[in-house]
């Protein structure tokens, strides 16, 4: 399990799970979430770091939501690890992001598209906090060693891989579980992001769809071939959720999913 101070149920056997919205939208919105997210995990012994982007970087169009202020989400962020005293991660873009984001937040996460640049990982490394990298779309689950190995070599033995499946032609992505063993191997912890795994990107409307229906069937295989943690967003009010809304699991579904999971987790070890 992550050495994270704050992190409950360190000791259970159950997966971690990093779940909340694609971004931070407002704080009773943020708030909301995490506390029910937390009775959820709490209830379930489930090791828990809330996630939300301060700012989404990375958009099709123009007009897309990008966030509410750097700052201003960041400090919502910092007030759920402290209300709810749980671990949070949030996403980082340029190197001067690191040391801004980890005086709030307990991992930084590099995303999928940046895995492979080198100053956003020394600078993330170089914060000491946890670094949760993103495996690229477009990289074989072998190339993340290299990642591993530029935070591993900068001082910071703290890094976790996500796998958010892998490019498939050009509006549809496709996972390959082969992966999490192989990452595996790297001596990190293993996640699955079960829902961006899902997405169907470059729609021709410049928004991207998704498949949230089978978030379930992408989370059940994860556990089955021995990962170590889900990456789930959610929200309570998808419909108008300003981020990622095609792929987002229902916030009320979440509960009988972990439950399922659980199932799945004790029938492996």
């Amino acid at each position: 399990m992550l050495n994270l101070s704050k992190i409950k149920h360190k000791d259970s056997k159950n997966f971690l799970l990093m779940a909340g919205p694609c971004a931070i939208e407002g704080e009773d919105i943020a708030l909301r979430i995490a506390e029910k997210v937390v009775k959820i995990a709490d209830k379930l012994a489930i090791p828990y770091i809330f996630k939300g982007s301060f700012k989404k970087a990375n958009r099709s169009r123009i007009d897309s939501f990008t966030g509410i202020g750097d700052e201003k989400a960041l400090k919502i962020l910092e007030k759920i690890g402290k209300q709810f005293d749980v671990p949070t991660v949030t996403d980082i873009h340029e190197s001067t992001d690191a040391a801004m984001a980890a005086a709030y937040v307990d991992v930084l996460q590099i995303p999928a598209f940046l895995c492979r640049q080198t100053d956003l990982l020394l600078a993330a490394a170089e914060t000491g906090k946890y670094v949760n990298v993103k495996k690229g779309q477009f990289l074989s689950a072998s190339s993340m060693k290299f990642a591993v190995d530029k935070i591993k070599e900068n001082g910071n033995n703290n890094v976790i891989l996500t796998d958010r499946g892998n490019t498939f032609g050009y509006q549809d992505l496709i996972v390959d579980y082969r992966g999490i063993p192989e990452m595996k191997s790297f001596n990190v912890p293993v996640v699955m992001d079960c829902t961006h795994s899902l997405q169907q990107p470059n729609q021709t409307t410049g928004i991207t769809g998704g498949k949230p229906a089978l978030i379930e069937t992408i989370a059940k295989a994860a556990i089955a071939v021995g990962a170590d943690g889900l990456f789930i967003e959610t929200h309570d009010d998808i419909k108008n959720a300003k981020s990622d809304a095609a792929n987002m699991l229902e916030l009320n579904l979440l509960e009988d999913l972990l439950v399922k999971l659980i199932r799945v987790r004790e029938a492996i070890l």
